[in-house]
């Protein structure tokens, strides 16, 4: 049976499409979302609620003369098989295929990229201006939504968009309900008045003819009383009027009629304006609408059962290794208290929030505020373990500087998905924590070789006089150590760890990546028949001079092996340390290359990145004996 859905090819094919084509079309591209992700996983819940918003864009709009700037990505499944790529989706998120996010080398569509949340409406703003300055008439579109709106960009953005006269609607997804929704006849019925042609160039042809002056600020601001007062919704109003919007809403953002008929009476007014839309977060597939925090990004799962397929036994987690570990330590210090900016369960922050809720807070999409909330935290007594996401952290650079670093506070940051993570891209890669924050003073630097590891990491970091730590991990499963319910045991501050022997060639690493270096030492040995120097430096820093010391002692060639940015990491601190002692040794890099790395599978990306075992296995073999 053919659909509609294989006939568009571009937003001209929605055009002539009528109002029920266009609400076939919608169920068409959710069951073609669900089956393209059932065997290759994304972000379906988010994309699942935005169906509706996409095609009315796409509808009432002309992409890509009109900008539409999607915040969050996870939103934008819909916009990508309208815009050209429905064939291409089969292969999202793969090597050498589409991008789970907008990205503007991808297509003209993609007005803006993004892997990361609240940089629509800045975004959006930014082109507005731009096409002013040029005399150029568009529309521009920032879609907000999953969150995004608890990000101190976005209002940063809707503070300078509101004091401007730029042309930028702005869409606030609202798929959490976070605001309730008035559904009487009044509101319906001023919705329908305050969009209206008629009426806008009445109430322009009155502001001109007023002019400038104490009258006309009494009448405005008389006018936005009563509105508030008539709409119920007096605080949402409020805030987007006080910063200089016209606000409409909230409506249904899944009644595909009421959008449509909406965006065509916005598209007309001037200024900036905010819509509030209302969605279901997994509309329209049972399982996601039953459970929206699961199925933001479930896996793998069959599409007519709605299980996932989720794999069972093996080692743990390092999420669940942190999140049981500072959950134990919590209930022995009643000082430790846990933050996170909208990563709970990703986490594994929600175990110790279950048996500590008054302990643990999710912030929302605020890395900068988590990371100073922590610092108040710790300067009124507490001990806060933050976590956050690498590559998320970036975002939070000159609030660790500042208000952490620099006030010699003890917050214990842990990084989750420490570098390279797979499908999510280029976006998501947690690669340049180790080099960026090498450089602050007052910071300690740690990372993990195995699940045992990162719990003793844990608690001496807790118990012990370090100063602020930044402890690092990779996403997903272990090594396979046997760390649960094992006795805590203290680490050396700023101490590496021999883990073989040797000469000719010295490894050294830092975290998880050590165990591939382990299996090249043991190749080594079988193959050549050579006993390899291999460091689990543990620490960038501070580093352990003496490993570096005797390293340098017993090899020509020094092998720097990071799951990391080679640029400023391990690599450059060990280069450092050789350039400054005038020593003639050959420094090696065994990491992440100076540039992006797209999406592809981990297994892939170590093997573009020549970070396997048998890359490391290689080095040496080239390099011993010369």
């Amino acid at each position: 049976m053919s659909r509609l859905l294989d006939t568009v090819n571009s937003p001209a094919d929605l055009k002539g499409l009528s109002q029920e084509q266009l609400e076939q079309l919608c169920r068409e591209i959710r069951e073609y979302i669900v089956e393209c992700c059932a065997h290759n996983p994304g972000h379906i819940g988010s994309s699942l609620g935005a169906v509706e918003i996409a095609v009315a864009l796409h509808k009432v709009f002309d992409a890509p003369k009109d900008k539409i700037v999607w915040d969050v990505g996870h939103q934008a499944y819909a916009h990508k098989i309208i815009t050209g790529r429905r064939v291409s989706f089969q292969h999202n998120r793969e090597k050498d295929g589409l991008s789970g996010f907008p990205r503007r080398d991808e297509s003209e569509y993609d007005a803006f990229g993004a892997g990361h949340a609240s940089t629509s409406i800045s975004a959006a703003l930014g082109m507005a201006v731009a096409d002013q300055l040029s005399g150029i008439e568009a529309n521009h579109i920032a879609v907000i939504g999953d969150g995004a709106m608890s990000g101190g960009l976005a209002f940063e953005g809707l503070n300078n968009a509101g004091s401007s006269r730029a042309n930028l609607l702005v869409i606030l997804n609202d798929n959490r309900i976070s605001i309730d929704v008035p559904n009487d006849a009044m509101h319906r019925h001023l919705m329908r008045i305050t969009t209206g042609a008629g009426y806008n160039r009445i109430k322009k042809s009155i502001w001109r003819r007023l002019g400038e002056g104490k009258f006309r600020e009494f009448l405005q601001a008389l006018t936005r009383s009563t509105k508030k007062f008539l709409l119920h919704n007096t605080q949402t109003v409020s805030m987007f009027d006080s910063l200089g919007f016209r606000y409409f809403g909230p409506i249904d953002g899944n009644d595909l009629g009421a959008v449509i008929s909406i965006l065509e009476r916005l598209k007309k007014l001037e200024g900036p304006k905010i819509l509030h839309l209302v969605t279901v977060k997994g509309k329209g597939y049972k399982p996601a609408e039953e459970n929206p925090e699961v199925w933001h990004a479930p896996g793998v799962f069959d599409p007519e059962t709605g299980e996932t397929n989720h794999a069972k036994g093996g080692p743990a987690k390092y999420q669940t290794v942190f999140g049981e570990t500072v959950t134990e330590l919590a209930a022995a210090d009643p000082r430790i208290v846990g933050i996170t900016p909208a990563m709970l369960r990703g986490s594994s922050l929600d175990i110790m929030k279950e048996r500590f809720p008054d302990r643990v807070f999710d912030v929302g999409i605020a890395e900068g505020h988590a990371v100073t909330f922590s610092a108040g935290l710790a300067a009124a007594g507490m001990l806060p373990v933050c976590n956050i996401y690498s590559s998320f952290m970036q975002r939070a650079y000159d609030n660790l500087v500042h208000d952490v670093a620099l006030q010699h506070l003890k917050v214990i940051f842990c990084l989750d998905r420490g570098g390279l993570v797979g499908e999510d891209g280029a976006t998501h890669h947690g690669v340049f924590d180790m080099a960026a924050f090498r450089s602050v003073p007052g910071i300690a630097i740690a990372s993990p070789y195995n699940e045992t590891d990162l719990r003793n990491l844990l608690y001496s970091a807790a118990q012990s006089d370090w100063p602020a730590t930044i402890i690092r991990y990779p996403r997903g499963c272990g090594e396979g150590a046997a760390w649960r319910g094992a006795a805590f045991e203290k680490i050396p501050f700023g101490k590496a760890v021999k883990r073989s022997d040797g000469g000719g060639v010295a490894i050294l690493s830092i975290g998880p990546i050590g165990n591939k270096c382990a299996q090249a030492v043991e190749a080594a040995r079988e193959k050549l028949g050579a006993e390899i120097l291999h460091y689990d430096m543990r620490f960038l820093k501070p580093i352990d001079t003496e490993a570096l010391e005797a390293a340098c002692a017993a090899a020509d060639t020094i092998l720097t092996v990071e799951d990391g940015t080679v640029v400023g990491g391990l690599h450059g601190a060990v280069c450092e340390y050789v350039a400054d002692r005038g020593l003639d040794k050959r420094v090696i890099a065994v990491g992440v290359p100076d540039k992006f790395i797209e999406q592809a599978t981990v297994a892939q990306q170590y093997s573009e990145c020549k970070m396997g075992w048998e890359d490391i296995l290689q080095k040496v073999t080239e390099n011993f004996g010369n």
